[in-house]
């Protein structure tokens, strides 16, 4: 694989969660991919990206030109670790997605689950949860909510329950990175940087909001932050459908722990005074 890359014969590093599990070589990033389409659709909108105050890695093409091959990618190391910054993680979020927002939805949002379901069609069934009528009637009816454990249950009496809170909202979706809590990646005073996007067909701002409710339920994120960023459009809203998100993440996934749920619950009391 280093061949098709066109790197050196020197001994890979593994860089661990912060890199999904890659391997640098020299300033290169060799990474597994758990969807090609995914990782190609990324790479080819980091290779032109340019957004004020972030880092960006840059993919790094096969010696034939292909940003993915044999289920491998290659991107351009960026130094830098997760750290709890999560104002200038929200930040970011918000330029990120002002510089993307003319992107096309690309066509793999719409494809279907088909089972047996990966982690990407999980994230698919939470995310439609969050805005559908009935929320997670398509996972149900594809037969994915079988053999729950107490606290996945536990999840989905909260997404049943605070889906009645949802009222329509007028916020225009477009493409967004819906995974930026613990994958930016801070080097001091450097611009914080990111080394993938995970696309989203949603508003702006409920990107912004999956921030703060993973900062409030795992990151040990202050009280206030919920009040800090409370002007960014239909925030209520954008928040409850982000606590929907990440419930149903968890009533889903089967790597799902029982450790996370009291996270998710602590979210949900905290966000209830501006729902």
């Amino acid at each position: 694989m280093l061949s098709t890359f066109g790197l050196s014969e020197s001994t890979p590093i593994a860089l661990g969660p912060d890199w999904d599990g890659g391997w640098r070589v020299g300033e290169v990033v060799l990474s597994l991919v758990a969807d090609h389409a995914r990782a190609a659709w990324s790479a080819k909108v980091r290779e032109n990206l340019y957004v004020e105050g972030m880092r960006l890695a840059r993919p790094f093409r096969a010696t034939d030109g292909r940003y993915v091959v044999s289920g491998w990618r290659a991107d351009t190391f960026i130094a830098g670790s997760p750290e709890p910054r999560y104002d200038e993680i929200v930040s970011l979020a918000n330029r990120l997605h002002e510089k993307i927002a003319g992107l096309d939805r690309p066509r793999f949002l719409l494809a279907q689950p088909v089972a047996p379901f990966t982690d990407v069609d999980v994230f698919g069934f939470a995310d439609r949860a969050a805005w559908e009528n009935n929320p997670l009637s398509v996972a149900t009816k594809m037969g994915a909510l079988a053999d729950l454990s107490e606290d996945s249950q536990h999840s989905l009496e909260l997404v049943k329950r605070l889906a009645t809170l949802r009222t329509p909202v007028e916020a225009k979706p477009q493409l967004v990175h819906g995974d930026l809590f613990g994958t930016v990646l801070f080097a001091g005073a450097a611009a914080p940087g990111i080394t993938d996007i995970t696309p989203y067909w949603r508003p702006a701002a409920w990107a912004a909001a999956v921030v703060v409710v993973d900062a409030l339920a795992w990151g040990g994120a202050d009280d206030e932050l919920l009040v800090r960023w409370r002007d960014l459009p239909e925030w209520p809203q954008m928040v409850l459908r982000a606590l929907i998100f990440r419930l149903a993440v968890h009533a889903l996934h089967p790597r799902s722990t029982a450790e996370a749920f009291p996270g998710l619950e602590r979210a949900v009391e905290l966000a209830t005074w501006i729902l």
